[in-house]
């Protein structure tokens, strides 16, 4: 093929053979040694291997790397390295937001794009405001993140984290604090994994037995055994 130049952590790297078939997280792990993002699924499921493409999101195990010729592509290294963590790598050791640390550069890629992405005012799947979303509520946070699995349950520190850096951000942006409402989601107990309510179809498909009928149903039974 063609010569390839990608522009990884604002560092410049030429391909002049590259097979045409290699992901983008390939290029990164294997030929240039830049290991941050991690293969998990290899599937685009657990977002281990996010990255940052033009500040947006992506999951770079599905993704060419011939795709992205003149991007400017972001790893987590590009974000902060141990001697100069970004505010929110620093927010993650605070808060102890990991635990064995393989999905940590997937997720701190993913909450980077996500702090913008509420400065910007973008609505998700579980915004009730079109015209002021409020990205501080635990469940926006969680929404915006359920891309990123934690294998090993650390999704309340997570939210913490990210919450302690996207609410200083979002105070220091007059476009958004003045339109934003005052909940806080720092404001609100994170106790474990944030779901959404079950939808009016789901309440309405549930069969709720009572324990009188349940108790009935055992006598029936029994009836028919004996």
């Amino acid at each position: 093929m063609s010569n390839l130049t990608l522009t990884i952590n604002q560092q410049d790297y030429e391909f002049d053979n590259l097979d045409p078939r290699t992901t983008l997280l390939d290029v990164c792990r294997h030929h240039l040694h830049i290991t941050g993002p991690k293969k998990g699924c290899d599937h685009g499921q657990c977002g281990a291997c996010t990255m940052l493409i033009n500040g947006r999101r992506i999951n770079s195990c599905l993704t060419l790397a011939v795709m992205h010729d003149g991007d400017e592509i972001t790893t987590i290294e590009g974000i902060g390295m141990p001697e100069s963590l970004s505010e929110l790598q620093q927010a993650f050791k605070d808060h102890d937001a990991f635990q064995c640390g393989y999905c940590t550069p997937g997720q701190i890629c993913s909450a980077t794009a996500l702090i913008e992405e509420v400065k910007q005012q973008w609505s998700s799947h579980v915004t009730t405001d079109l015209q002021n979303p409020n990205g501080l509520l635990v469940q926006e946070i969680a929404e915006r993140m359920s891309g990123n699995i934690c294998r090993c349950s650390a999704y309340p520190n997570i939210i913490r984290a990210i919450s302690q850096v996207l609410e200083k951000q979002v105070s220091n942006s007059s476009s958004v604090s003045d339109n934003a409402p005052n909940d806080k989601a720092t404001d609100v107990t994170i106790s474990g994994i944030w779901s959404p309510p079950p939808s009016e179809a789901q309440i309405g498909n549930q069969s709720i037995i009572k324990p009188t009928d349940y108790a009935s149903n055992a006598a029936n039974a029994q009836g028919e055994r004996s």
